[in-house]
């Protein structure tokens, strides 16, 4: 866990990559192509804690059509900022069989991890399988999954804020910031 000072020095020396309006706007862009596409579905929609609560939070008011909602929490991360070993923590309690799926999550890094959610989720008996990120990362290799629903774009460096976090903090702001390169 960080200091408090620690943490104020890791934001006053980020860079901020998108302001709290930006990936408002973007959050309701992401809402109108979701509903474009699934509104008549009846989704289950699962969020992946901890990352993804606070895009849900904020997405989930401006879905205007019947869902099942859930989460899940599977981590690579576990406040560290490398990826490691896939952990399961909890597993959606809805039944899956049948259903379609939409899975909400913060960034898509590598895709290790939601590439791990479909697979599991697809075993599991759903019959569509979609996902929508805040973020996509650019990385310089190919990914195992690409996101159906994607809002913004980032370099390939350490990012937090809007529910991405840095050694455990700072998934509370608004924006979004790189650590400076």
């Amino acid at each position: 866990m960080l200091s408090y000072q620690q943490a104020e020095k890791i934001l006053s020396d980020a860079e901020l990559l998108y302001s709290a309006e930006v990936v408002t706007e973007t959050v309701q862009q992401l809402a109108n192509e979701i509903t474009e596409t699934l509104s008549d579905q009846y989704p289950l929609v699962l969020c992946v804690m901890g990352g993804a609560v606070v895009f849900a939070g904020q997405l989930l008011p401006l879905l205007r059509f019947p869902l099942d909602f859930d989460y899940l929490h599977v981590t690579r991360y576990n406040n560290v900022i490398r990826g490691g070993e896939i952990r399961w923590q909890a597993l959606p309690t809805a039944g899956l069989q049948g259903r379609v799926v939409l899975v909400l999550d913060d960034i898509l890094d590598e895709g290790i991890t939601l590439a791990a959610i479909q697979e599991k989720m697809m075993a599991g008996g759903a019959k569509a399988f979609y996902s929508a990120v805040l973020t996509d990362k650019t990385i310089a290799k190919p990914k195992p999954l690409h996101a159906d629903f994607v809002g913004l774009t980032l370099p390939d460096r350490y990012v937090f804020g809007f529910g991405m976090d840095i050694h455990g903090a700072w998934r509370n702001l608004p924006a979004i910031y790189a650590m400076k390169e």
